[in-house]
């Protein structure tokens, strides 16, 4: 296979259009595979299946047949050897324009965007304030009251109305317009009043009654609720209250928290209540410091970036998520009927994310080489350890996977960052 030497032609900024030929000899050799490939699939009056001359199917077809598929077979090699030739960084899939396919050979032209020079400025000593919210008692009691919640028993209540917090048991019909509509109504519903999982207001009108009683619940479904028909509709609950139970607290002492903790007295459970939430509040701390650096470089950063690179992240973001839900038993399909949207919208949800990733990424690539961040075999090797104990496979299957070139580039960008921290000044 042969191709022009022409040198890739700038037609924009990050833009080029390489131009690529590939030669008689094999793209006829192309056609002819693809024609004894699908021959046998071919019915020609007079001849028995899979043994029509060529030259008849190209009479009866038209001569150029075959030269799709056979252009779709020998592209990809001859675009690889032009992109390697012209010693772009090409960043996304090509725009493909076929000028010419005949017996002379195949001739395209490649639209490709370049992977841009980001140009960065004053990215050390960036002045940003950390806080590290305090822990107060109030914090710690909330904390366990919250455990003490999740290790109550419900006990039934027979000598007082229905308050917030209760689980209330009920049956209940609703009505629009006096008219029953398709799933409003079910006997012997349990629902925890003040948990906000029925219709605004609805809760609210049960606090207050007693067992036995029948009642009207009046609300008004949300101008957003799910189903059309409802929406924004006044509707009137026939309600009757069966049963009602409340938690039943453990009491705050040292059995508590040796039930609950590995520690033999609450004065003790409590300081590692203290302790864990100090701990969540400088993790929060850390991630607003660094949501705030990142920032802060975003606006420094001058840099074109091509559409295609952050189409290209998008496509990435979603097979992550993909990833992720069929671990968890879901497909993306599924997810998507569930909340009612179309892949362009979820698509669309993934892009300022994807756009803030990519820049930063570019940002911190121009820094490292500002810098002369260099990485060693043995960053190397320790990556592709630290990959491997991650996966659980032998780092020789994580090097196979993962190009050098790669893993390199990455701890560039990391390493970079780790010095824009280091440099910051904390306010």
């Amino acid at each position: 296979m042969s191709l022009t030497k022409k040198t890739a032609l700038k037609t924009e900024k990050n833009c080029y259009e390489l131009e690529i030929t590939v030669d008689a000899e094999t793209f006829s050799a192309a056609v002819t595979a693809v024609y004894k490939k699908n021959v046998q699939n071919i019915n020609i009056p007079g001849f028995r299946k899979g043994k029509a001359p060529r030259a008849l199917i190209e009479k009866m077809y038209g001569k150029g047949v075959f030269y799709e598929e056979a252009i779709n077979d020998c592209l990809p090699v001859a675009y690889e050897e032009a992109v390697t030739a012209s010693k772009l960084a090409v960043v996304g899939q090509p725009e493909i324009d076929v000028v010419s396919a005949d017996e002379n050979g195949l001739v395209v032209k490649a639209k490709v965007y370049v992977k841009p020079e980001a140009k960065i400025e004053d990215y050390l000593g960036i002045e940003i304030e950390k806080k590290v919210a305090e822990v107060t008692d109030e914090d710690v009691n909330a904390e366990i009251d919250r455990t003490r919640e999740r290790n109550g028993r419900m006990i039934d209540v027979t000598d007082r109305a229905a308050k917030d917090g209760d689980s209330v048991n009920i049956n209940f019909e609703g009505f629009v317009d006096g008219v029953a509509f398709d799933g409003g109504k079910a006997d012997n519903y349990d629902l925890k009043l003040g948990s906000g999982n029925f219709i605004p207001g609805f809760e609210e009108q049960i606090v207050g009654k007693e067992i036995g009683a029948e009642f009207d619940v009046n609300v008004t479904f949300p101008t957003e609720y799910g189903a059309e028909e409802l929406a924004g509709k006044a509707a009137t609950f026939k309600v009757k209250l069966n049963g009602i139970k409340e938690t039943e607290l453990p009491a705050l002492d040292d059995e508590f928290a040796k039930d609950v903790s590995e520690f033999d007295t609450l004065a003790e459970y409590k300081d590692s209540v203290r302790a864990n939430i100090q701990k969540r509040n400088e993790k929060a701390a850390d991630d607003a410091f660094e949501e705030a650096l990142v920032n802060a470089l975003l606006e420094k950063v001058q840099v074109e970036v091509p559409a295609v690179m952050f189409e290209e992240e998008i496509t990435a973001l979603v097979r992550d998520q993909e990833n992720n839900m069929k671990m968890q038993g879901l497909s993306l399909d599924l997810f998507l009927k569930y909340t009612g949207q179309t892949m362009d919208a979820f698509r669309e949800s993934m892009r300022e994310r994807a756009e803030k990733q990519v820049t930063l990424r570019l940002a911190l690539e121009a820094i490292a080489k500002k810098e002369g961040i260099s990485i060693l075999k043995k960053d190397v090797d320790a990556e592709c350890k630290r990959i491997a104990d991650m996966y659980d496979m032998p780092v020789a299957k994580v090097k196979e996977l993962l190009p050098t070139d790669g893993v390199k580039a990455d701890l560039k960008v990391k390493a970079a960052m780790e010095l824009v921290k280091e440099k910051a000044i904390v306010k």
